[in-house]
């Protein structure tokens, strides 16, 4: 038997009928996906000049991993940075989907955005999507002169899957008193493989925009058989929460993320740490990325706007 589950707000859901939806993701249905191109960033620049520059930087297994620089061409000697990490269970997307959400922070505080192009599963699968986001963070912080950027504004962002993987880079820079992390910006972030919350299993057996079936296939593409990932891959699996910088969690109360979200912010509170938690009634996994013009969205984007504005005036420069 179905558990019940909390409403999707009446203007979300009826944009949801236009959308075709499944409950499982398959082999042939992840390619299908991955032929759709991402929306020309051109599309979110907004009032302001972009400047965009893509270079690749050697992984030590000597692959390329592609950056997307946009900077504003009037920006400061020393602007914050926003590091972008994409969504799409680490199974599907690029360095441009969701871009529109680090560019409103391009138009809204001068900052650059970085978006890391990290490898996919089930090709590149265990701690290699989180080391290539690391790796990406590191030529950040070297070259923040080159960039522009102010190398102690270095905002970590990143939705779904990315919201995962920013909060793994977020603890390894920690461990490894590696680049400074000035805050992090956590979208219905994917942060455990497990799957044993209660929202895990309301959300299954019917079609979604994620559901607990195709949360399932992407994390046993990244695993590849793996029981005991490291918590820079799921970082739900960490036992220490303190030292994390400040952190913003954003989810709905209808996705299947929205219990492991709720506990990472608790945790990270239990740690003596400060995170904001917004869990928005009636939002399904995604919903300001997917309709950003919904109301919902739209207040959704703009609370998260206004905690990045007041973390930022109170770092010093």
């Amino acid at each position: 038997m179905s558990l019940p589950r909390p409403a999707v707000d009446p203007e979300l859901r009826d944009l949801l009928t236009t959308m075709p939806l499944t409950t499982t993701l398959t082999p042939d249905l992840l390619a299908q996906l991955r032929q759709y191109p991402s929306t020309p960033p051109e599309t979110f620049y907004g009032r302001r000049t972009v400047q965009r520059r893509e270079l690749s930087i050697p992984t030590p297994d000597g692959a390329q991993l592609l950056l997307s620089i946009f900077s504003p061409t009037t920006a400061d000697a020393a602007a914050p940075c926003i590091y972008w990490m994409h969504g799409g269970g680490m199974v599907i997307g690029d360095r441009l989907s969701q871009i529109d959400i680090p560019l409103e922070w391009l138009e809204e505080f001068g900052a650059v955005v970085v978006s890391v192009d990290y490898r996919l599963a089930p090709e590149a699968n265990g701690s290699t999507l989180a080391d290539d986001c690391y790796l990406g963070l590191q030529w950040i912080s070297d070259h923040a002169d080159e960039l522009g950027i102010d190398p102690a504004r270095i905002i970590v962002a990143g939705t779904s899957a990315g919201g995962g993987l920013a909060a793994g880079i977020t603890l390894m820079a920690r461990d490894q008193h590696g680049p400074a992390i000035a805050a992090q910006v956590l979208i219905c972030p994917m942060l455990d493989h497990r799957g044993i919350t209660v929202s895990s299993r309301q959300y299954a057996g019917e079609p979604g925009i994620w559901t607990r079936e195709k949360n399932e296939f992407a994390w046993q593409s990244v695993l590849a058989g793996r029981t005991d990932p490291s918590y820079y891959l799921s970082p739900a699996l960490a036992d220490d929460l303190s030292g994390l910088p400040a952190t913003y969690i954003d989810a709905g109360t209808a996705e299947v993320f929205r219990d492991e979200d709720v506990d990472y912010a608790t945790r990270i509170w239990s740690a003596g740490g400060q995170a904001a938690l917004h869990i928005w009634p009636g939002g399904f996994h995604g919903f300001d990325a997917v309709f950003p013009q919904a109301h919902l969205s739209t207040e959704a984007r703009r609370t998260r706007t206004a905690w990045l504005a007041r973390t930022l005036d109170l770092l010093p420069t």
